[in-house]
């Protein structure tokens, strides 16, 4: 039987399925109807549209880019959209392929944020985060935008693994950029050295790590879906807390309220929300700089007056 898709003839959903392997080839030869869209500040994306109709959301590293392809920067966000997926949780895409230097998912149409939604949103966060993990961390390399994530797999308490994995180094990459002055970190610092004041420490939820707003699609099937995980196991009210930053998701007080009634979170969680916001906050100081020191610095003002 002859091989659909082979010696650059068609490439449809299910030979792709079949033959991820090819898709560079096609890309190359120009076989496939590429149309650049935003995808972000860190990769470029593309939409494709293949054969039979069917469209796919493609993210390669920049061209231009002065810095090498992290090794599994895309192959680790492949294995956590896979993780995520979760009974009774939120939707991602497919993974239809995921190569060193390419991540090929299914394209979700866009679609306008709505209380239904959101409430359903904020009981599938629930889901997924009780779905649980091993330990803090995770199996595969960690990436939070292109900067490392410390995805080590540790049993130490929460405090202690938030404070050394994930505030620590990008504290220190923000002010060796010169983003942070020595009197931010000194601040910053003191809010680490007093993390177990904070409490709320829990078990290892498992947790998309990088969830802004932006990371939050609103489709046109009525769903939030969820997309570029930085995914582990960690807090979950790290996502919550995320959720709320650069503006707020729409719709986030439903969601909140949603999320509670299906799991109550811990006593103080409000007051831990700038902490659980610090560590994406200095991850956006040392990728962007300064423009977000007044961020960090507010952050980390209102904890030590709490």
């Amino acid at each position: 039987m002859h091989d659909r898709g082979s010696d650059l003839g068609l490439m449809d959903l299910a030979y792709l399925r079949s033959h991820p392997q090819h898709l560079p080839t096609f890309l190359k030869h120009q076989r496939i109807r590429e149309t650049p869209v935003a995808g972000g500040s860190i990769s470029a994306a593309s939409r494709l549209t293949l054969d039979d109709g069917a469209s796919l959301f493609v993210k390669t590293w920049p061209e231009r880019s002065p810095e090498p392809i992290p090794e599994g920067f895309f192959t680790s966000e492949a294995s956590g959209i896979e993780w995520l997926r979760t009974p009774d949780g939120p939707p991602l895409p497919e993974v239809l392929v995921a190569l060193p230097d390419l991540l090929a998912l299914e394209w979700v149409d866009s679609g306008e944020p709505t209380r239904v939604g959101a409430e359903l949103f904020g009981r599938q966060l629930a889901a997924m985060h009780r779905a649980g993990a091993p330990s803090f961390g995770a199996q595969w390399p960690g990436f939070i935008g292109a900067l490392h994530q410390d995805n080590a797999p540790s049993a130490q308490a929460w405090p202690q693994w938030f404070a050394e994995r994930r505030l620590q180094p990008y504290l220190r990459q923000s002010v060796d950029g010169g983003a942070l002055s020595a009197a931010d970190a000194t601040a910053t610092e003191q809010v680490i050295d007093q993390i177990e004041v904070y409490g709320g420490a829990e078990p290892p939820s498992r947790i998309h790590g990088d969830l802004w707003p932006g990371n939050l699609h609103w489709a046109a099937d009525g769903r939030a879906w969820l997309i570029d995980p930085a995914a582990h196991g960690g807090h979950r009210e790290t996502d919550l807390a995320q959720l709320a930053l650069f503006g707020g998701a729409p719709e986030l007080a439903t969601i909140i309220d949603a999320y509670r009634e299906e799991w109550p979170l811990a006593e103080g969680w409000q007051r831990r929300v700038p902490l659980h916001q610090l560590q994406l906050l200095l991850v956006h100081t040392a990728l962007f700089g300064s423009a977000y020191q007044s961020a960090v610095r507010q952050a980390v003002d209102t904890l030590l007056r709490t």
